[in-house]
This record gives structure tokens, C-alpha cells and sequence, in this order.
């Protein structure tokens, strides 16, 4: 008799709701206990747009948060990623570059913790993403620190991974961390922002926006060439080399925007895009990332 296993991501679909909303059975873990700053008086529900592909986006976010995916306990390596899904920061790609990541990660012995942002393209929002954006991630860096042991991850190695606007967000992250405040009232505040390694998915980097400080992590970057933002990506890749940042830059030549680990169809595994997961599993493992302490 043939078992044959269910498709991750036929069974992300399985979850999703018929208004298009999707729901994990992991756990979500808001940000702030008390609401996020700047989101004062903000009380309108998360919505979720129609979907025409199979795959679910939500926007209308004031109570930014992390859904939480762990390793089996006897293949975690203590590694972790804050994942921020793409979507033109007007919404955000849920499955794709987000729970399907996860579940990759997940595979390698990686934590992850997709994070559910503020936006700043979402209709009607006074959000930034260098302000609102940012601090959802700073927030997010510093929430897993101060949670490490609980999740089974080392604090000394907690990175962000983005995706296309995401990819933006996660750049921000890289360049403009801030250290804990040993005084603050919130023990999370006490912790440091700076990811220990990043990764930027087809980045939608603004290179005017970005300097890169002599500090910023080890970063590894996937662009296809045939995505118009392949040109910003290999930029950026040239501003890290100049600042003498570790970082990998690769380029395939076919895969357009918006593939995330996992490819948006069945023909994505025939591609040789679909390997960049392997390539990124062997640049952490050189870099001692998934060294067992």
C-alpha cells in the first residue's frame, strides 16, 4: 500500500477559512501586552483580501504579532528566524512567505516566528515602515530573546528573514538595531534588536534609504534575474562588501518575484531556484549557525 504524505501546502489550504482568512494551530503571540505604541484608538478587525491564487493575505494590522513554529525538539539546532512576509507593505502574504517558510525552516532544526506587522500602504494607514514597521520588528527580535529558553533557541542566534517588501523590512532591521536599555521598565526593552543574520528574499530595497554600519550581520541574499528588483538586491550586495559585511548574493536566471522557499506552483521544484533553501542551510552551518551547543 502507497501512504502518500499531504503537501504542506495543500494542508495550509485546508485551514483556510471561506471569508479567504487563514488560521494556525500554532500559537500567536502579540507583541505588546497592552497594545503596540503608536497604535493608540486603532480598533478595526484584521481583514483579509479575496484571494485568486490560492494563497491568503491579510492587512488592517494594529496589533502587531508572531505565530510561533518550532522544530521537533530533537532536531532544533537553537537557530531562529523572525519571518516578515512580502506584499507591497500594503498587506501581507500569510502562507507563502510565511507558514510555508516556516515549515522549511522548521525542517533544518530552525525556529521561526512569522511576524504579523503594522503597514504602511494598507488602506487608510498613518503608519510608516521605517517607524511603525521597524519597531514591530525590533519588538519581535528582542520578544524571542527574552523567550529563548522557553523556545529552545539561543539567543546569540536570532536572525530576520524578509520577502520582497518584507525583504525591505528585514534590511532596516540589519541596519538601523538598537541595544537594550538595562533601565527599562519592559525587561524585553532590556534586550538588544540587532539580528545576529539575515536573509533578504528578492528584496524591495530602497538603497537611497539604506546605509550599511560597520555592524551589520552576515546576510545572504536570492533575487531571480528576471525580477525587476534584482538590480536594487545586487546593489545592496555591493554596499555590504564595501562595508566589509560577510554576505552571499545569489541570482537565478528565471524565477520572477515572489517564489518565498517553496515556489508558487507545482513547476517551481523543476527550476533551479528551488534550491536556494539548500544553499542557504549550507552558508548558516559554514557560518556555525547550527553548531548544537
Amino acid at each position: 500500500m502507497i501512504v502518500s504524505k499531504m503537501p504542506t501546502l495543500l494542508f495550509a489550504l485546508l485551514l483556510a477559512l471561506p471569508d479567504d482568512s487563514i488560521r494556525f494551530p500554532e500559537p500567536e503571540i502579540h507583541l505588546w501586552a497592552h497594545g503596540a505604541p503608536g497604535s493608540e484608538g486603532q480598533t478595526a478587525p484584521e481583514t483579509w483580501n479575496p484571494s485568486t491564487d490560492g494563497f491568503h493575505r491579510v492587512t488592517n494590522i494594529h496589533d502587531p504579532s508572531i505565530t510561533v513554529f518550532l522544530p521537533p525538539r530533537e532536531k532544533a539546532n537553537g537557530a531562529a528566524f523572525i519571518v516578515c512576509p512580502g506584499g507591497g507593505h500594503a498587506y501581507l502574504v500569510m502562507d507563502l512567505e510565511g507558514s510555508l517558510v516556516a515549515k522549511k525552516l522548521n525542517e533544518m532544526g530552525v525556529a521561526a516566528f512569522v511576524l504579523k506587522s503594522r503597514l504602511a500602504r494598507a488602506p487608510g494607514s498613518k503608519y510608516k515602515a521605517d517607524v511603525e514597521s521597524l519597531a514591530d520588528a525590533q519588538r519581535a527580535i528582542r520578544l524571542v530573546r527574552s523567550r529563548a529558553e522557553e523556545w529552545h533557541v539561543d539567543p546569540a542566534r536570532v536572525g530576520i528573514m524578509g520577502f520582497s517588501a518584507g525583504g525591505e523590512l528585514a534590511a532596516l532591521a540589519e541596519t538601523r538595531f538598537k541595544p537594550g536599555d538595562p533601565a527599562a521598565a519592559d525587561p524585553v526593552d532590556r534586550l538588544g534588536s540587532r539580528p545576529d543574520f539575515v536573509v533578504l528574499g528578492y528584496p524591495g530595497i530602497r538603497n537611497a534609504n539604506l546605509s550599511v554600519p560597520h555592524d551589520t550581520p552576515p546576510t545572504f541574499i536570492v533575487v531571480a534575474n528576471d525580477d525587476p528588483l534584482s538590480a536594487a538586491a545586487a546593489e545592496y550586495y555591493g554596499k555590504l562588501k564595501a562595508a566589509q559585511i560577510p554576505a552571499e548574493l545569489h541570482i537565478y536566471l528565471t524565477a520572477g518575484h515572489g517564489f518565498g522557499m517553496t515556489g508558487r506552483t507545482p513547476a517551481f521544484a523543476s527550476l533551479p531556484v528551488s534550491h536556494w533553501p539548500d544553499q542557504l542551510q549550507q552558508w548558516m552551518a559554514a557560518l556555525g549557525y547550527f553548531t548544537k551547543h
